[in-house]
């Protein structure tokens, strides 16, 4: 199921854990066991400390004044040491705005410091609804300054035909690309809101109504990098498949298939003979460092490690999108008939040669960038080779794109699902539990020395030092799902409500040390 909904309380996202387990014991009791290398093993403990923040973090060195996609960049970090102006001192004593928005927000949002935007220079924050309005707001004030409206928008809004993907700011700056639940990637210019023109708007999906955009778009070179999945149901037909446009004129250079994956271009859903292999992560495709690789990883979906890559991790080479290797877990075919998506977060990029992925059944899988199953890229058709597998902290599934920290060489990665939040040391090549908190979160950041999560079942922003399980403050806010916050230039921002709603109304809060 690609697009589950995210548990609105505690009480029923366990409920859910428990169902789930229990028929995930009966199939293992039919089975006589569920299958080698995907057992998990409890998580070892940190054998030495998360580092200490670097000096700057905290100072007036080195300011983040951007955040222009999901992640913070193409590598979907979603940290970094740069000063955000946000400190332990302050974070508590911030300005409050809350902004009503003319839809959902489910999703992230981006910020660009110093931009032209309606005849002079600002702050600004831009948010894509799940109806597609795409918005741009002034950050000190929350007055929103243009709203694009795609064609057609009457047509879909209310319905479940949604996107939840996060815009992206041009590299080369002046323009934002957006998506529209038809299929459409825009290109916006910043100034105004205005389509770029030409080739521009360009459709990623043949059938719009079955395929969705749900993943953020990224980003390599010279490329904007686009996917598809299906809706909550798994309304066949669909195909998970990976597109890429050219920044420069929109035309599509390459698509690689997750299904049918011997067929190049893009696919009209019907003709091809299997459905599902989602890309449903918010990360998506994920860009790996110096560019010319991507990785993701899909949804249920048939396998056969030639044509067909359900519930797999892919690595794509940049411009052709040529197959270089894949992952598969051991028990792909119960995942697949179970409904235990690996693909519901996505590739996580721990350096030191290893790759981390989680998804519905449970399970935090450690691989080797170099051979994702164990074998040279090239090799086909293995399942399985995982470098380390444990349980997620709590128990729960995994929706969110964890964040990962580099400094002085060593990889801490910090991680919530649907009941707890938790940080990791990488040692080795092998990742150790460092500390765990019961709280529930999205996607987290850390940003300025801080750790901030998002808790949609009781809203509002959780703050830690990245060294403690225990929160120094909590940010108010709204319930909501997916929605991830951003701290940039003095701001947190954070979208909330809930794209399952279908609601043509939303809010976002700002909070600023000026």
């Amino acid at each position: 199921m690609p697009a589950t909904p995210f548990p609105t309380t505690r009480a029923r996202a366990r409920r859910r854990l428990l169902t789930l387990l229990a028929a995930a014991t009966t199939g293992c009791a039919l089975l006589g066991s569920c299958g080698g290398a995907s057992k998990a093993q409890p998580a070892p403990r940190a054998s030495s400390q998360i580092p200490a923040p670097s000096a700057a973090a905290s100072g007036g060195a080195g300011r983040l004044l951007d955040w222009p996609e999901l992640g913070l960049d193409p590598q979907r970090s979603d940290a970094t040491e740069s000063a955000t102006g946000i400190t332990a001192a302050n974070v508590g004593r911030l300005k409050h705005i809350l902004v009503r928005l003319p839809g959902t927000v489910d999703s992230s949002p981006i910020y660009l410091h110093g931009v032209t935007v309606a005849g002079r220079s600002r702050d600004v924050i831009v948010v894509t609804t799940t109806y597609g309005k795409t918005i741009a707001l002034d950050a000190q004030s929350g007055r929103m300054l243009w709203i694009f409206t795609p064609p057609g928008y009457q047509g879909w809004a209310g319905t479940t035909q949604i996107t939840t993907a996060s815009p992206l700011a041009d590299p080369g700056g002046g323009f934002v690309y957006a998506a529209s639940p038809d299929g459409m990637i825009h290109k916006l210019a910043l100034a105004d809101g205005k389509e770029a023109g030409g080739s521009w708007p360009v459709s990623i999906a043949k059938d719009p109504a079955r395929q969705k955009i749900t993943a953020a778009l990224n980003v390599d070179g010279p490329y904007l990098i686009a996917t598809t999945g299906g809706y909550y149901g798994d309304t066949p037909p669909y195909q998970g498949h990976v597109v890429l446009l050219e920044r420069a004129g929109g035309r599509i250079a390459a698509v690689f298939n997750t299904l049918c994956a011997n067929r190049r271009e893009l696919l009209q859903p019907s003709t091809c003979p299997s459905s599902d292999s989602a890309i449903l992560s918010r990360a998506g495709a994920v860009v790996e460092p110096g560019g010319g690789r991507i990785i993701f990883d899909t949804g249920n979906g048939p396998w056969n490690g030639r044509t067909n890559f359900g519930d797999s991790v892919v690595e794509l080479a940049v411009p052709t999108l040529r197959l270089r290797q894949a992952f598969t877990p051991t028990d792909q075919e119960r995942l697949n008939s179970s409904d235990l998506d690996l693909g519901s977060s996505g590739p996580v990029l721990l350096g030191h040669n290893r790759v981390a992925v989680a998804g519905k059944d449970g399970i935090l899988r450690v691989l080797a960038l170099s051979g994702l199953d164990g074998h040279p890229p090239g090799a086909r058709e293995h399942l399985g080779g995982e470098v380390q597998t444990l349980p997620l902290p709590g128990g729960g599934m995994l929706f969110s794109a964890p964040a990962v920290w580099q400094h002085d060489g060593r990889t801490t990665m910090f991680l919530s699902d649907e009941h707890a939040t938790a940080a990791f040391v990488l040692r080795r090549g092998r990742l150790h539990l460092a500390w765990q908190s019961q709280i529930p979160g999205t996607s987290p950041i850390f940003a300025g020395g801080l750790l901030y999560v998002y808790d949609p079942d009781e809203g509002g922003i959780e703050v830690y030092r990245p060294r403690s399980s225990r929160p120094i403050v909590k940010l108010p806010g709204e319930a909501g799902h997916w929605n991830s916050p951003i701290v940039v230039d003095g701001h947190v921002i954070e979208p909330a409500g809930d794209a399952n709603a279908h609601l043509l109304s939303g809010t976002l809060e700002i909070f600023s040390v000026r």
